[in-house]
Parts: C-alpha cells; sequence; structure tokens
C-alpha cells in the first residue's frame, strides 16, 4: 500500500491498494479487495473480498460493495447508492457464484440508487439519485426511475440549426441532408434520389413503428454498411458517434434525412407514439457486419485511425 492513505478508525485488511488512494474512517476494506491508484473511499463504506474497484474511483458514504462488483476506472458512486449481488437471497444459504455487476469507466451512480444483481451500466452512463436500475444501462445513457428508465444521453452536442454541407455541396459525414418535399391542396409528396440525395445506391429498405416511447432503438454499428434516416412522420431522435464525437439529431419529419456512414455507432430512441422511421441500408442484411459491444465499437476506430495515421506519416 505504497503511498495509500488510511485513516487511523479505518480498518484496510488488503495490501491491493495503489498509490494516492485514501481511506477515510469507519470504511472497511476486506482483504481480498483490489482497489486501484488515486481512489477516494469515504467513511462508512464497506468493501467485500471479490470487488475490483479501479484507478480515480469516488466511492461515497454509505455504500457497501458486495462479491462480484467491478467499478471501472472513474466511476463515481454517490451516497447510500445500494448494490445487490443475489437475485434470491435467503439468508445462510449462498449462492455457488455471486453475480457480475460491472460499472464501466467514467459512469455515474446517483446518491440512493438501486443497482440489482449482474447489471452493467456502460461506458460514461448517468444513473438518476433513487433510480432502481433493473436491467443493462447502455453506455452514455441517462436514466432516472424506478424502474430506470433512458431519459437523454450524456456528454452529447445537439445538432446545428442547418445543415452542415462540405464545398461539393454534399452533406458531410453523419450529417443531416435536406429532402425535396411538394405540397398543394391535395397533400404532400417528398421526393428522394439515390446517389444524388442518398450518398449510396441503397440495397435494403426497412420500417421502424410502434416503438415504446420508453424503448430504445439501434444501439450497434456496422463494419461495412452505410444507412440513411427518414422520419416519416412523428418524431425520434437519433444519436451519431464515431468514437470521438457524439452528436444528437432531431428528425421530425421528412423533410431531412440522416446519413450514417459504416463505423458509426446508432442510437435511436425518444420516439413519438406515431414515429415511422425509414431505413435506406447500403447492404444487404448480415449479422456478421454489426459490431454490437461499444467497447469493441470504440476498439475498431481507434485501431483504424491508428492505421491511417501511420499510412500518411508514410506517405509523408
Amino acid at each position: 500500500m505504497t503511498d495509500a492513505f488510511v485513516h487511523p478508525q479505518g480498518i484496510c485488511e488488503t495490501e491491493s491498494v495503489g498509490a494516492g488512494t485514501t481511506i477515510w474512517a469507519f470504511a472497511h476494506v476486506l482483504p481480498g479487495a483490489v482497489i486501484g491508484r488515486d481512489a477516494n473511499i469515504n467513511d462508512h463504506v464497506f468493501i467485500e473480498n471479490d470487488v475490483v474497484v479501479g484507478d480515480r474511483v469516488t466511492v461515497k458514504s454509505g455504500v457497501q460493495l458486495w462479491d462480484g462488483i467491478e467499478l471501472q476506472d472513474d466511476v463515481f458512486v454517490g451516497p447510500n447508492a445500494t448494490f445487490t449481488n443475489d437475485p434470491f437471497p435467503r439468508s445462510k444459504q449462498w449462492p455457488e457464484r455471486f453475480a457480475r455487476t460491472i460499472v464501466e469507466r467514467r459512469a455515474s451512480i446517483g446518491g440512493g440508487a438501486v443497482i440489482l444483481p449482474g447489471i452493467k451500466v456502460g461506458e460514461s452512463a448517468m444513473v438518476g439519485a433513487g433510480a432502481v436500475v433493473t436491467r443493462d444501462v447502455p453506455p452514455y445513457a441517462i436514466v432516472v426511475g424506478n424502474p430506470a428508465r433512458i431519459v437523454g444521453y450524456a456528454d452529447t452536442r445537439g445538432q446545428a440549426d442547418d445543415v452542415a454541407e462540405s464545398a461539393a455541396g454534399h452533406p458531410t459525414p453523419a450529417g443531416l441532408t435536406p429532402l425535396r418535399n411538394v405540397s398543394d391542396m391535395r397533400g404532400s409528396l417528398m421526393v428522394t434520389e439515390f446517389r444524388s440525395d442518398i450518398p449510396f445506391t441503397p440495397q435494403r429498405f426497412f420500417t421502424v413503428f410502434d416503438v415504446p416511447s420508453r424503448d430504445v432503438r439501434g444501439e450497434h454499428a456496422h463494419y461495412e454498411c452505410e444507412q440513411f434516416l427518414v422520419c416519416l412522420q412523428g418524431s425520434v431522435r437519433a444519436i451519431v458517434d464515431d468514437g470521438q464525437t457524439r452528436t444528437e439529431y432531431l428528425l421530425d419529419g421528412p423533410t431531412r434525412g440522416l446519413h450514417m456512414p459504416a463505423l458509426t455507432w446508432g442510437t435511436q430512441y425518444a420516439y413519438s407514439p406515431d414515429a415511422v422511421l425509414a431505413v435506406f441500408a447500403s447492404l444487404p442484411y448480415d449479422d456478421a457486419d454489426y459490431i454490437r459491444v461499444y467497447s469493441e465499437f470504440k476498439r475498431i476506430v481507434e485501431q483504424k485511425r491508428e492505421t491511417e495515421a501511420l499510412a500518411g506519416s508514410a506517405a509523408r
């Protein structure tokens, strides 16, 4: 425990504590626990044996971390948040192994929140105070209530009021494209031309509708497939993530479409009850083209950027 601080009235039985970590009065850490560097373990925190706490984690007062809990780097846990590890607890009866609960890097758990066993709280997600989390929380999602529901996404830019275009007049990657609409007394007509309005020739088309407003669609990326989204009726919020920047767009009618290039993590949520979302895809369906785990998506994108940077350096 080189350079770690344990308050005289704290009990720390583990030797696996990183430099710069502070463990305050009346906290109790059991021998099997692993705590990283520069963590802050507040008063009246209890940490069992099979627990991993990453670097720069803050655990506020009144929190118990039971066997099977992992807090990754830069996680914040608010006061009196409650973790559980046994879905069917009985006194003096123990399961063969406790459920694994993982709070991924940079996520925050609000004060008084309850996290059920076996839950994964995704990277940079935010759990509101008092929320009861009954299922996995996607990366960056903001959840509140009982049971917890997604109400927004953190660290996401709002869309610009106008449509960003390149010098050639075409929308920039993952940007909005204005679509031609003609209206008269007979009704309205929306016109879309392939290769002109949509930057690829679609090979697949599908619609999404009757989505309960609390549910989320998307939450994946594609290796090769591009997509073009048009909300034909109602409204839906779409988040586009290229691995570095996250931007949220409101699609609220057939006057514009959203281009999502390959290797773009897409999320759609907050569907209005009458929403009908049309999706044009550049390739036929192929399950192998999907990337469904956000951490894997980030790894692939970073690897691609590094490869391109090395190729650019070699060319110079």
